[in-house]
C-alpha cells in the first residue's frame, strides 16, 4: 500500500506543470512582469507584444501538427485568413457578442481543418507540402476574388468590440482609472495566450499528445499498436486550424483592418520559422519563438538608418527593410536547423541544467 502511495505521489509531481520552488517563483515573477508590462512600456514595444502573442496562439496550433503529429504544413496562413474574415461577418455584420464570434471563428476553421485532414492520411512529407500549398494559393483567390466578404484587394475594415459584461477590453477602467486600447488588449491577448498553452501544453502530455508523438516517429507501428491514424492526424489538423482561426480572429478584431496581402505564403513561411526558431515539439518554444520572430522585423526597422547597406527611400541603392527581413528569416532558419535543430528553448534548457548543477557543471 506504502508502495502504491509512493508511486502515486510521484506521478502526479511528474504531471505537475511547476514542479519546483524555482519554477513557482519563476512564474510569480512572469505574473508580475504580466500586470506592469504594459504600464512601463511605451505603445511601440505594447503593441510588438500584442502581435507576439496573436502570433503565439497561432505558433501553438502549428507546433502541435508539425512538431508532435509531423505533419509538415505551408497553409498555416489560409486558416489563419479563414478567422479573420469570419471575424469581420460574426462581429461586424451580423453583431454577434464576445465571445460569440470568437469561438465561432475558430469553431469554422477547425471544420474547414477536419476536411483538409484526411488529406494527411494518404500524404506525408513533400506531398503533404505541396497540397497545403496549393490550399494556400487557393485561398488567396477567395480572399481577393470574393469582394463581398472580404473587400478584395482593397480590404476591409473591421469592427469586433472586445467586451463582456460591461467590460470593454479596449475602454478599460478599474477602480476610476481608464487604461489605454494597447494596456487592456495587452492583458487580453497575453491571458489568452496563457489558456491557449496551458490547453495545448495538457494535450501534449496525455494520451493524445502520446499518439500523435507516436505518429510522428513511426505512423505504421503507431497504428499497429493500436493508434488511430484516422482519428488522431485529423484530429490534429482539427485543433491545428482552431489555433490559427482563433488567431487570425485575435488579429483582425486588433487591426481592424484586413487586406488578402496580409495571409500570403511569407506570413506561412513566418510561422514555419517561429516553431523551428522556438523549438520544434515545444510549446514553450512556441512562444519563444513568436516573441523573438516578431520582436526581430521591428529592431532591424529601429536600427536600419545606421545600417549602410539599407536603402532608406525608393531608388536608393541597397538592400530595402522588407527584404532584409525576409533574408533574415531564411538565414535563422538555415543557421537553427543546422547549429540548433532543438532552437531557444534547448538553449535555454542548457542554460538551466549548467546552473542546476552548478559548480559541478562544464
Amino acid at each position: 500500500m506504502l508502495r502504491n502511495t509512493r508511486l502515486t505521489t510521484e506521478y502526479h509531481h511528474d504531471l505537475a506543470l511547476f514542479r519546483s520552488r524555482p519554477a513557482q517563483a519563476a512564474m510569480i515573477g512572469l505574473g508580475i512582469v504580466y500586470f506592469i508590462a504594459p504600464l512601463w512600456l511605451g505603445d511601440f514595444w505594447t503593441t510588438v507584444l500584442i502581435y507576439a502573442g496573436i502570433a503565439s496562439v497561432g505558433a501553438l496550433g502549428l507546433n502541435l501538427l508539425t512538431g508532435f503529429t509531423g505533419q509538415a504544413s505551408l497553409g498555416h496562413a489560409f486558416f489563419l485568413g479563414v478567422g479573420a474574415y469570419a471575424t469581420a461577418v460574426f462581429a461586424d455584420r451580423w453583431s454577434w457578442p464576445f465571445p460569440v464570434w470568437l469561438v465561432a471563428a475558430a469553431t469554422l476553421g477547425g471544420i474547414i481543418g477536419g476536411l483538409v485532414g484526411p488529406f494527411a492520411l494518404r500524404l506525408r512529407g513533400h506531398y503533404l507540402v505541396i497540397v497545403s500549398l496549393g490550399l494556400l494559393f487557393f485561398g488567396q483567390h477567395v480572399f481577393e476574388n470574393w469582394q463581398s466578404v472580404t473587400g478584395g484587394l482593397t480590404g476591409t475594415a473591421v469592427r469586433a468590440p472586445v467586451a463582456l459584461g460591461g467590460v470593454d477590453v479596449a475602454r478599460l477602467e478599474i477602480g476610476g482609472f481608464r487604461f489605454t486600447r494597447n494596456q487592456g488588449w495587452f492583458w487580453f491577448v497575453w491571458l489568452a495566450v496563457i489558456v491557449l498553452a496551458l490547453a495545448a501544453k495538457n494535450i501534449a502530455r496525455g494520451r493524445p499528445g502520446r499518439a500523435l508523438q507516436a505518429i510522428r516517429d513511426r505512423d505504421l507501428a503507431a497504428e499497429v499498436i493500436g493508434v488511430s491514424l484516422v482519428h488522431y492526424k485529423v484530429g490534429a489538423f482539427v485543433v491545428s486550424s482552431g489555433y490559427a482561426a482563433c488567431a487570425g480572429a485575435l488579429y483582425a478584431a486588433y487591426a481592424r483592418y484586413l487586406s488578402p496581402l496580409d495571409f500570403g505564403l511569407f506570413l506561412s513561411i513566418q510561422y514555419v520559422a517561429m516553431i523551428i526558431v522556438g523549438g520544434v515539439g515545444s510549446i514553450a518554444g512556441s512562444i519563444l519563438g513568436a516573441l523573438f520572430l516578431t520582436a526581430l522585423p521591428r529592431l532591424v526597422e529601429s536600427v536600419s538608418a545606421t545600417l549602410p547597406f539599407v536603402a532608406q527611400t525608393t531608388g536608393e541603392p541597397g538592400i530595402t527593410v522588407a527584404n532584409l527581413n525576409q533574408a533574415l528569416f531564411g538565414l535563422l532558419i538555415v543557421v537553427f536547423l543546422v547549429a540548433e535543430p532543438l532552437g531557444l528553448i534547448e538553449i535555454w534548457r542548457r542554460v538551466k541544467r549548467y546552473f542546476t548543477a552548478w559548480p559541478f557543471s562544464y
